[in-house]
């Protein structure tokens, strides 16, 4: 047993834990959880724990279905609020029954891209701006949706009115697990929330994410609030993003900065957008998972819909943030795409093997975007070579059905069930009869 573990159950003791909670996901980003006794946590660091993985999302068949759970040690933690302080969490890496990593285990998903990035000497960062939408709890699914407030974009909510204190309550939970919190804000739609993770490396990040969604839906069921990351959960108002910013480093030295350059981008940096731009369409179907994502792709109101970069230009799908000009190690490309509803794991990892092919097939940055991308027309548009992203789960799962880049990066097995998941969701979506249609005949 390794110096992590040893430390882990010396700590359990000290501090009487008596609930351990073992976290991993399922292919779609569903947190799965097992609760094991202190006592059972030396043999789940060593062997592992027993389960079904065929009643797992697209983790095994039947015919394979014996899966071992095994605590990352590195991954654990007291839970605050009421569980504090005698259940802790940790992630767990899946393995199958002769130990090794189980193929369609997200995490491991991304640990293998982050292999890949290895090999080239590269450690692969990221820093996400997580949106949510907070609204009164209502048993009746048929409801409208309630905001819990009428504020708008970095409106200061006075104390003692819900979102404002929901914020701090979320962030004091988030910091006492050691999750650090750079800002939060209130967004542009009533009751939207924004709240922006610290730099960490990729792994690191996307388990703090799991964690992020899960405090913020627990502490909104305490205050009877629903907490929803769903891409567009209001229409007419702006949808939830997970904007997230990327860089590459080689050791402590930041491989996207070049003194002098334009942006100060490194030709690294320039050949990593370039394949983010190129590989758009691609990855689209895991960065933008639900048929409700491409409502807010193009629903209006800040989303990206077409393929562009450009400095300091919110229109584009990759944007160059510049709000420290003369600190080399913030140099970073934001990608404005993601959902912040997304499977971060796959997310990242689709990411980072569409930029690391752009710098090793050494990919040219097209021109900037210097315009807003929505005020053109699709005339000014296709002259400036600027191609719209899919407009629909159905549009980008055809995209992503032919790609090597996308199943090389999640492994067959990850890949084929993420596709007949999603076209079955197409196939029920495009099934239903909604309002809008029955409106349009007269029904209503």
């Amino acid at each position: 047993m390794d110096q992590q573990a040893e430390h882990v159950l010396r700590v359990v003791e000290e501090r009487d834990v008596r609930f351990i909670r073992l976290w991993f996901t399922d292919v779609l980003g569903t947190l799965k959880s097992v609760a094991i006794a202190p006592a059972e946590l030396e043999n789940a660091f060593s062997e592992g724990i027993g389960f079904d993985g065929s009643s797992i999302q697209g983790l095994a068949r039947i015919s394979e279905s014996d899966m071992l759970a095994r605590p990352d040690a590195s991954t654990f933690q007291l839970l605050p609020g009421r569980d504090s302080p005698h259940t802790a969490r940790i992630f767990c890496d899946i393995l199958t029954p002769e130990g090794e990593p189980a193929p369609a285990d997200p995490r491991a998903v991304l640990k293998r891209a982050l292999g890949v990035a290895a090999e080239d000497g590269f450690t692969f960062y990221t820093h996400p701006e997580i949106e949510f939408y907070l609204f009164h709890l209502n048993e009746d699914e048929t409801a409208p949706l309630v905001p819990v407030d009428t504020a708008g974009y970095f409106d200061h909510v006075a104390r003692g009115q819900k979102g404002h204190d929901f914020r701090r309550e979320a962030i004091s939970l988030l910091e006492s697990m050691g999750i650090s919190v750079e800002f939060s804000h209130h967004e542009a739609g009533p009751g939207q929330n924004e709240i922006d993770l610290r730099y960490a490396d990729a792994l690191s990040t996307a388990d703090n994410i799991m964690t992020f969604r899960t405090l913020v839906k627990e502490l909104a069921l305490e205050r009877d609030f629903q907490a929803t990351f769903m891409p567009k959960p209001l229409q007419g108002e702006p949808g939830s993003g997970m904007h997230t910013h990327l860089s590459l480093f080689e050791d402590d030295v930041n491989a996207f900065h070049a003194p002098g350059a334009e942006y100060q981008l490194s030709p690294t940096a320039r050949s990593f957008m370039a394949g983010l731009l190129r590989h758009s369409h691609e990855i689209a179907a895991v960065t933008n998972q639900f048929v409700n994502s491409y409502k807010r792709l193009w629903g209006g109101r800040e989303a990206p819909s077409y393929v562009c970069w450009g400095h300091n230009n919110r229109s584009a799908l990759v944007r160059v943030p510049m709000y420290k000009p003369l600190k080399g190690q913030s140099v970073r490309a934001e990608y404005r795409g993601l959902d912040a509803a997304a499977n971060p794991y796959l997310a990242f990892a689709v990411l980072l093997r569409a930029g690391l092919k752009g710098v090793q097939e050494k990919y040219e940055l097209p021109e900037e975007a210097e315009d807003n991308v929505w005020a053109l027309s699709d005339g000014e548009r296709r002259a400036l070579g600027i191609d719209p992203l899919p407009g629909s789960l159905e549009q980008a799962c055809r995209v992503m059905e032919s790609s090597e880049l996308v199943a090389d990066t999640l492994g067959e097995s990850v890949f084929q069930y993420f596709l007949e998941n999603k076209y079955h969701e197409w196939d029920a979506y495009r099934a239903q009869v909604s309002p809008f249609e029955l409106s349009r005949i007269g029904l209503i």
